[in-house]
């Protein structure tokens, strides 16, 4: 059997190829980041406009940031409504995910697309809806109110993980624990729960940086009690554009990178268990 040989450029066309998609990706990677990036060197300005070069680097924006009533309300807000949000997004949507996993019944796919479709709507459609609903009820300018329509907003990035993480589990496990007598609560928390745990805390890490983040259905129904850091960041861009918010941030993009990079940690270590078996064997 001939074999023909490539012709001598082919090599060279994919190398420069290559090293063309590189240069792509570096240039789109810098324009996404770039933006971002800006704002960090801003927040240790002494000056207070925001505005290039920076006159001297300084801490008294985030002296100042601390020392604010109203950021640290804001603040203290969102580490209430965020936590509780996610508790409740979490609790939710794994029981949504493993019902409709087990589960076979016309319409099973609808039924899905209508619980996910938080993360389809249009936020400002999604506001207006919870406040309507809300309001007759007393729930409008709440923390209660806050905090569940936080929860619906991050309940189906739960349902989505967890549901992509059953998708590899096997149901006989359960069914062999069942066997040895463990009823369904003993067997979930002992063997399905450890099992799709990387997808239940990556859900709930998306569930977290969703209601730390969220501005517009928060402006619709906080009070002024309520004000979260978010909504506080809007507020002062209207009013006063005051490096206080460059300070902020700051902060806010460290503590998205640190989620983004637990992320990564945790799908890391699923890919490192889902692997082990097959190098064992």
């Amino acid at each position: 059997m001939k074999t023909h040989a490539l012709p001598p450029y082919t090599s060279l066309v994919e190398r420069i190829w290559r090293q063309v998609l590189r240069g792509l990706c570096l240039l789109t990677l810098v324009f996404l980041l770039l933006p971002v990036l800006v704002i960090i060197p801003l927040s240790f300005s002494s000056g207070s406009l925001l505005l290039y070069p920076i006159p001297e680097f300084s801490l008294k924006w985030y002296q100042a940031l601390l020392q604010s009533e109203d950021w640290m309300r804001a603040t203290r807000n969102s580490f209430i409504v965020a936590p509780a949000a996610t508790l409740i997004a979490t609790v939710l949507g794994t029981m949504a995910a493993i019902g409709l996993n087990q589960a076979k019944f016309p319409g099973k796919g609808l039924l899905m697309a209508v619980l996910i479709s938080p993360m389809i709507v249009p936020l400002v459609v999604v506001g207006v809806g919870i406040y309507l609903f809300y309001a007759p009820y007393g729930l409008a300018n709440s923390y209660t109110g806050l905090i569940l329509s936080h929860a619906a907003l991050g309940a189906p990035f739960v349902l989505t993980t967890v549901s992509a993480t059953l998708q590899g589990f096997d149901h006989n496990l359960v069914r062999a624990a069942n066997s040895l007598g463990a009823n369904a609560i003993y067997s979930f928390f002992t063997v399905s729960l450890p099992l799709i745990a990387p997808g239940v805390i990556a859900g709930a890490l998306f569930a977290f940086a969703t209601s730390f983040d969220e501005v517009v259905v928060t402006l619709f129904l906080a009070g002024p009690q309520q004000v979260t850091l978010p909504r506080q960041m809007f507020t002062g861009i209207r009013e006063n554009i005051s490096p206080i918010i460059a300070a902020v941030a700051t902060v806010l993009i460290i503590l998205s990178t640190t989620l983004l990079l637990t992320l990564e940690w945790l799908r890391g270590r699923a890919q490192a268990r889902a692997t082990r078996p097959a190098t064992s064997e």
